[in-house]
């Protein structure tokens, strides 16, 4: 089954030609099936480029999936043009009266600042405190990861001496858990963030769940014991060449940054680097859908 996105959404056209079956609004009203509902509160800069890589990942699933894009009016957009958010994204005023069976809630380059201190954290924590309620499992990336930490469960984030960027191999701390069937013993996910959570501290939550960490980038997946949320420290969606754009900048930049761990060929950033973690990404997003979503979100959303 395809997904939903909205009439004429740019990132549409990458999708076609890419051959993932996208629908759009006009055609999905034909079909009389009740689709999931699944709200994204994009927070990265780059909203277009966030979209193509959460939307490929939720095109892999039998279920139909409608999809929204929501934005957050607190904060002035530098990248993305109003014109474009007020045509292709809702608010949270004209949102917060629906129900929704998912949500996600992007990474934002702001992991230096203090939570308090970033400009639109009184609207995310309504936003937060919202998804409760209304969303039946919230999935959290990087920093939105550590905010959702913060904010529900007072656990704070910690600053490293130097980014931690690359691709890290992970191990499951649990068997038979419904989010990981099918995955290997050890498999890949990117990281690029400055900050992280302390495994002590996440263990005194007994509501929390540490189910997948890295030896070389530490606490990677935690989730509540019932699933309805999931904080995912990496960024499983980046595209192959994500990391060599971001490391691009930073040195355009002058930043002391260093060359991405287990990414570049002979870690040589003059080579292009090959992805080694989309089956994992797929299939992570594909249980979350099916087993988190899809056979726990009652049929009348207005029983959630």
């Amino acid at each position: 089954m395809p997904i939903n996105i909205p009439n004429n959404l740019p990132a549409s056209k990458v999708l076609k030609a890419e051959n993932i079956f996208v629908m759009n609004e006009n055609h999905a009203v034909r079909q009389d099936i009740r689709p999931l509902n699944i709200i994204i509160l994009n927070l990265m800069p780059l909203k277009t480029v966030t979209e193509i890589q959460l939307l490929r990942l939720l095109s892999n699933s039998p279920i139909q999936v409608d999809i929204s894009l929501m934005y957050l009016k607190s904060h002035n957009s530098k990248n993305t043009p109003a014109e474009y958010l007020i045509k292709y994204y809702e608010t949270f005023e004209e949102i917060k009266d629906k129900k929704f069976d998912g949500m996600i809630i992007t990474g934002a380059p702001v992991e230096k600042f203090e939570f308090e201190d970033v400009d639109y954290w009184k609207e995310l924590t309504e936003i937060m405190d919202w998804s409760t309620r209304n969303v039946y499992s919230t999935i959290y990336i990087c920093w939105a990861s550590q905010a959702g930490l913060y904010h529900h469960f007072k656990i704070p984030k910690y600053t490293l001496e130097q980014k931690i960027s690359g691709i890290f191999s992970h191990t499951l701390n649990e068997a038979n858990i419904k989010l990981f069937r099918g995955f290997d013993d050890i498999f890949y996910a990117p990281h690029s963030r400055y900050t992280f959570v302390k495994r002590k501290d996440i263990e005194r939550v007994p509501e929390l769940k540490i189910i997948s960490e890295s030896k070389e980038a530490g606490v990677y997946i935690v989730a509540t014991k019932g699933g309805r949320q999931i904080f995912i420290a990496g960024h499983p969606e980046y595209d192959t060449l994500t990391l060599k754009s971001e490391y691009e900048r930073d040195i355009a930049l002058n930043l002391p940054i260093d060359i991405p761990q287990n990414y570049f060929p002979d870690d040589n950033p003059d080579k292009t680097p090959l992805s080694n973690w989309k089956s994992h990404s797929n299939l992570l997003f594909l249980n979350w859908l099916n087993y988190y979503v899809y056979q726990e979100t009652p049929y009348d959303l207005n029983k959630l």
